[in-house]
This record gives C-alpha cells, structure tokens and sequence, in this order.
C-alpha cells in the first residue's frame, strides 16, 4: 500500500515522503490515527498545499516532547512490589502501570504505546526501558523494583 506521511516516523521517512508498507499497517494503525493518507492524487496535491503546516504541527509536538524529556530524563522509576521469597514479582510490571507512574509521581502524559520495555520486569533489580515521545527523541531509563516491606 502506498501512503504519503503527515508526520515524520522513525525508519519509514519523513513529512510529505510517498511510501510503501504493508496494507494492515498503513490502514490499521498510520491512517487510523492520523499519521498518513493513502497516496493518489488528490492526497498528494492536499498534502503538497499543507506541507508548511503540517511541518509546524510536527515542529510543535517536537517542542512538547523536549519539554517532556527534560523533566524525566536521567530518573529512576522505583517501584515497590510485593514478592515471593526467591525475588520473583507475583505479577510482571507493563507499560500501563509506567504510565500511571509517570502522571502521579511528574504530571506527565505518557500512553503506554510510547513505552518500550526491552527486557520483562518480573523480579526484583533495575530494568532499562525506552520511552519514544517523538519521532527525533528518545528517553532512556531505568526502573528499579524493590522488595515491599509490609507494615505491621
């Protein structure tokens, strides 16, 4: 399927670029949310007249995600979690409760989509994970799980 980008995306190319991806990706997933169009003509004419536009959109969510960046980068996200006696998690720890970490603990935003966890979080240690907040920028961090201590 051939469709023309409205943003900038991470090895696939940038704003305004006609390429080429598998149909269930481009309909499901680039088009849905808003990433791109199909590429005929009329498509390429409307993309080509709202090239400046759709730049300083790209520019501006570039902008918020810097600011982002800024207030996460270089933090350890801890968690407590309850554990059975050999260290291991009763559950491992996903994306979703990343996300809710982030907005209790810094007021920020961040889908669970934008959360790449490079190794699963089902011990006691610290783990690295990557969080995409723009196509250009990229925050490493590390999440640290320690034994929760039970109150008596």
């Amino acid at each position: 399927m051939e469709i023309i980008l409205l943003e900038k995306i991470r090895n696939l190319g940038d704003v305004g670029q006609v390429v080429n991806v598998k149909d269930g990706y481009g309909r499901n997933f680039l088009i849905k949310f808003g990433k791109a169009l199909r590429a005929d003509k009329k498509n390429i004419e409307f993309v080509n007249k709202k090239r400046t536009e759709i730049n300083k959109k790209n520019s501006e969510q570039k902008k918020i995600a810097k600011e982002v960046y800024e207030k996460i980068k270089k933090k350890l996200i801890v968690f407590g979690k309850e554990t059975k006696e050999n260290g291991d998690l009763y559950g491992a720890i996903k994306p979703k409760e990343i996300s809710k970490y982030f907005l209790d603990n810094f007021k920020q935003t961040i889908h669970p989509s934008q959360i790449d966890i490079k190794k699963e979080i089902n011990k006691i240690g610290q783990f690295p994970i990557t969080i995409n907040l723009h196509s250009d920028l990229i925050a490493e961090l590390r999440v640290s799980v320690e034994k929760k201590t039970l109150k008596k």
